[in-house]
């Protein structure tokens, strides 16, 4: 400790050797406050010279906040905003509260019971009413302890504590003091005050307390004070305060009327907690209570109020269920809370508020039939589903859905009123008069042109459902016979072929199927386990199988999927397979444990993750509308999607009927030939290494079972050419065709020399593989058509290109696969709109007379400079031809003559090509150094010295430093020879 300083301890805590007053000079009194003690005040009576403490002054320091100056008659407390002290900051010298600061938490200043410390009541140590705690001093208990709560000395500490409590007369109205004087104790964290408390609470629990008996005039005066203090702390402090203040023993109505006062002056959220605090819910009303907070989306707080008392939040949810009903006004409720600024009314919507009852339906285990309403928006909200999935995707049966939707109306007309709303948006009378009669809707509640459209139907006897459009051979089929699916319900059925599911070494392919169900509280069981092993597919009837019957047969079969699910030879694949082997174990708890007990399992969900991430595209499919989980992924690998018209049907129907069956093979059967394109070419798919090793586990095959082939790579080499001695094939000797998705390579590469056919936006993909066949040309395609075209024209003359890389990037891949040669003279060899690879050159003066002639001379360059009508070769201002990287442009073209032109008007040559003269900017034309033009002989197309040549040249050095002779000019001659 330092010798000067009596105090020790934090030297934040210590008193400044020349301030007799001590502590921190904002926490000390008014200077001209005779009462204050200042020494800057010169209080004769203090006496200090330089008038300080009147008691000498305060030789243990510390803070200020927790000294009880016997000197000082107002309290000593500079922070306490004694009014008496003559502090403006202080509290209401009215209301006397000693706390000062927050006029909520003030008692009536009319009460007579109120404990007013500024009423001098010595019962309710009232600092102001002469001896604070019974004629004790507590400054040097208090001082001991700052120290010792400074030094963290934490068994002195509680020994010097439990000391002080018993050498106090009233230690709990010195607490109170203690608390009324400081606000550290009312943050988060540790503080002095809060373990004083606490002590406090232990120590009274050991012995007698010294303080007024229970029940006495005293003890209720130290009572109100300490629920006031109880308002404002924080919740670790609530059990020992009503300890220590014998609170849960007391008249609860006072309290009940400080809560009350607390909500009419608008302190909802202060009276709710200081109602749970007390444990008060029971005689508040829940309704008044809770609904300012709700109104501000403190939903949090009201579900803290109402837990543990279940009737209170069965009354909280009939509350909310009462805003959902059809046409509740919410902004009536809002009315009545003038006070309540920050009002969330957004929250309160129907919809959010059915999501909320309906979690805190299944939190507090309640019975959904106790909320009507949020039952009824709970089935409007699935009737928009089911329009949606009826009439948007179309990937629903009339019969599915009409199934669905009579479960759903039942009696209410509103409901009935909302679909035919739904209806109506979705479809005309016909499609709605169709609908009505399926469901068997009362005639009278239809719109006259529904009605009129019904009995036209009748009298029609339009019965059949209105066909679709006939879309089978847009979906993935079946590939195995209709024989070949077998529906197991009987554990003979499942004895028969027990062989074939638990073969060792096989792949199969595993899915659920269950009832779809739209309310809340119902979960119904998995209804159908398919398992696929190649060449048929097994539908298991699980609530059949699993019935209990003489034999445990259902034991037998739970005992057959365990051995199934367990094996690790056997690998299991599924799509999203924690999910249905979470629902199985739901539905029959004898395989609750198989979630954790799968051996050779394999998800393609994480499989399909990666594809995705990697940004394989799906050309012609809608995000928002199109295929998702399992059927994109089998669009992707096998080139259709699946048909999920039956996703939705009943499962529990027995029996099912063919469209089901079919669809649930398919739904499993999909599987094996989506994996056997993974194990095959996992490149194709952008998997990683790791993850194509872990697509092929290691097992023992099967007599007869043939290992799928070694994944090749996609942008690999034909494997009958060496990667590394592969030779080079000149840049105007490569020969493709594109398909219309890859416009952007096809330029780049004609840009480089090659010579590149694209086909057009609606051209089939087939007509490419014609081309490649018929011209000795390559395909590049970055659709699902790959597997096809490749299969038309060989081995390495198909490469499916990423469509989610730039066309430089992809231009790059595509030469260096092929090894293609490219040289600076091969840059712009070829016209990059029509890959013509003929040119002439033009003279600037006669370009600018048939500029004239034309009508051109005079174009702005906003409209003429278009470069999608012409384009400029290289840098202005350089030597002749010659870019910044030191290659030239002069390809060996003749002079354009006047007897080359079929017209000058407008400018026409020979072969009926039209020079496209509206691209030429009249500034190129008077540009200083431009002494002569090209133009495409097959578009028009002119080109002009410029920067274009060099950005080429710069964007693609790295492929033209590959290439031997790249720093040289090649001498090839102007039209690539093409091999036959």
């Amino acid at each position: 400790m330092d010798p000067g300083d009596p105090a020790g301890g934090d030297p934040a805590l210590r008193m400044d050797p020349g301030d007799p007053a001590g502590g921190d000079p904002a926490l000390r009194m008014d200077p001209g406050d005779p009462a204050g003690g200042d020494p800057a005040g010169g209080d004769p009576a203090g006496g200090d010279p330089a008038g300080g403490d009147p008691a000498g002054g305060d030789p243990a320091g510390g803070d200020p906040a927790l000294r009880m100056d016997p000197g000082d008659p107002a309290g000593g407390d500079p922070a306490g905003g004694d009014p008496a002290g003559g502090d403006p900051a202080g509290g209401d010298p009215a209301g006397g509260d000693p706390a000062g600061g927050d006029p909520a938490l003030r008692m009536d200043p009319g009460d007579p019971a109120g404990g007013d410390p500024v009423g001098g009541d010595p019962a309710g140590g009232d600092p102001v009413g002469g001896d604070p705690v019974g004629g004790q001093d507590m400054r040097p208990f208090l001082q001991t302890l700052q120290m010792l709560w400074s030094t963290q000395e934490l068994q002195q500490l509680k020994e010097e504590a439990w000391q002080g409590f018993a050498a106090l007369d009233n230690p709990r109205a010195g607490l109170l003091d203690l608390l009324e004087g400081s606000r550290g104790w009312r943050c988060k964290g540790p503080s002095l005050e809060a373990w004083v408390t606490c002590e406090l609470e232990r120590w009274l629990q050991t012995q007698p307390p010294p303080g007024a008996p229970q029940g006495s005039l005293g003890l209720k005066q130290l009572q109100v004070r300490a629920v006031r203090v109880l308002a404002e702390s924080p919740p670790s402090l609530t059990k020992p305060l009503v300890s220590v203040f014998q609170l849960q023993d007391t008249d609860r109505s006072p309290l009940l009327a400080y809560v009350h006062q607390l909500h009419r002056e608008g302190k909802f959220k202060e009276a709710v907690m200081l109602g749970t605090k007390l444990r008060l819910q029971p005689e508040l009303d829940v309704e008044e209570m809770s609904t300012p907070l709700l109104l501000q989306d403190k939903v949090n707080l009201v579900e803290r109020y109402v837990d543990g008392f279940p009737g209170l939040q069965r009354r909280l949810l009939v509350l909310l269920d009462s805003w959902c009903q059809p046409g509740f006004d919410i902004g009536a409720v809002a009315r009545r809370y003038p006070q309540v600024t920050s009002l969330r009314l957004e929250r309160l919507s129907p919809h959010v508020l059915t999501g909320r009852v309906l979690r805190l339906l299944e939190r507090y285990c309640l019975d959904p039939a106790s909320c009507p309403n949020v039952a009824a928006q709970q089935r409007l909200a699935a009737l928009r589903y089911l329009c949606y999935k009826r009439f948007v995707e179309r990937n629903m049966s009339q019969a599915n859905w009409a199934d669905h939707v009579r479960g759903l109306l039942g009696p209410s007309e509103w409901l009935q009123g909302q679909l035919l709303q739904l209806l109506a948006s979705h479809g005309d009378a016909a499609t709605v008069a169709q609908c009505a009669r399926d469901l068997l809707l009362p005639e009278e509640r239809l719109p006259a042109s529904v009605a009129a459209e019904l009995g036209r139907l009748r009298l029609q006897e339009r019965t059949a459902e209105a066909p679709f459009d006939d879309t089978k051979d847009h979906y993935y089929q079946l590939p195995i016979a209709r024989e070949d699916v077998h529906f197991l319900a009987s554990w003979e059925d499942l004895a028969r072929h027990e062989e074939e599911l638990l073969q060792p070494g096989q792949v199969v392919s595993m899915d659920l199927e269950w009832r779809p169900s739209f309310c809340a509280g119902d979960r119904p069981r998995a209804s159908l386990m398919q398992v696929a092993v190649e060449g048929c597919v097994f539908l298991l009837d699980l609530p059949a199988l699993s019935r209990p019957t003489e034999g445990q047969e259902s034991q037998a079969f739970f005992r057959l999927v365990s051995r199934l699910l367990t094996d690790p030879s056997i690998t299991k694949l599924g799509y999203g397979m924690a999910g249905d082997l979470k629902s199985l174990g739901t539905s029959y708890p004898a395989l609750a444990h198989m979630q954790k007990q799968l051996q050779g399992g394999l998800d393609l969900l994480q499989v399909h993750r990666q594809i995705r991430v990697a940004g394989m595209p799906v050309p012609g499919v809608d995000a928002n509308v199109g295929p998702r989980g399992l059927s994109l992924l089998v669009q992707q690998a096998l080139g259709k999607p699946l048909d999920k018209t039956q996703q939705l049907s009943n499962w529990d129907r027995r029996p099912l009927d063919e469209g089901q069956l079919l669809y649930a093979a398919a739904d499993a059967y999909c599987l094996l030939e989506v994996y056997q394109a993974l194990c095959r070419e996992p490149a194709r798919f952008h998997l990683s290494e790791d993850l194509a090793r872990g697509l092929r586990p290691g097992r023992r095959e099967r007599a007869g079972a043939q290992e799928p082939p070694h994944p090749q790579e996609a942008w690999q080499a034909p494997a009958t050419v060496d990667a590394d001695t592969a030779p080079e094939v000149p840049a105007r000797a490569f020969r493709v065709v594109c398909d219309s998705m890859l416009q952007g390579l096809a330029r780049s590469l004609r840009c480089l020399g090659a010579d590149v056919l694209v086909l057009s936006s609606g051209e089939d993909h087939r007509l490419a593989a014609e081309v490649a066949r018929r011209e000795g040309r390559i395909i590049l395609t970055s659709g699902l058509p790959y597997h096809k075209l490749r299969a038309q024209v060989g081995a390495g003359r198909c490469l499916w290109v990423d469509c989610s890389l730039k066309a430089r990037q992809q231009a790059k891949a595509v030469l260096r696969h092929f090894h293609v040669r490219v040289t600076p003279a091969d840059i712009f060899s070829r016209c990059p709109a029509c890959n013509c690879d003929q040119y002439l050159k033009v003279s600037k003066d006669m370009m600018t007379q048939l500029a004239r002639l034309n009508g051109h001379q005079e174009s702005p360059r906003g409209g003429t400079g278009d470069k999608g009508q012409s384009e400029d070769t290289w840098e202005p201002g350089s030597p002749t031809g010659e870019t910044p990287g030191g290659c030239t442009y002069d390809p060996p073209c003749r002079w354009l003559e006047e007897a080359d032109l079929q017209a000058s008007v407008p400018a026409t040559l020979g072969n009926g090509t039209r020079l496209q003269l509206a691209g030429v900017p009249a500034g190129v034309l008077r540009r200083l150094g431009l002494r002569h033009f090209y133009c495409c002989v097959g578009c028009g197309k002119v080109f002009w010295e410029g920067s274009h040549l060099g950005r080429v040249t710069s964007q693609f050095q790295e492929v033209l430093n590959s290439a031997p002779s790249s720093r040289e000019p090649s001498l090839a001659p102007s039209r690539a020879s093409s091999p036959s």
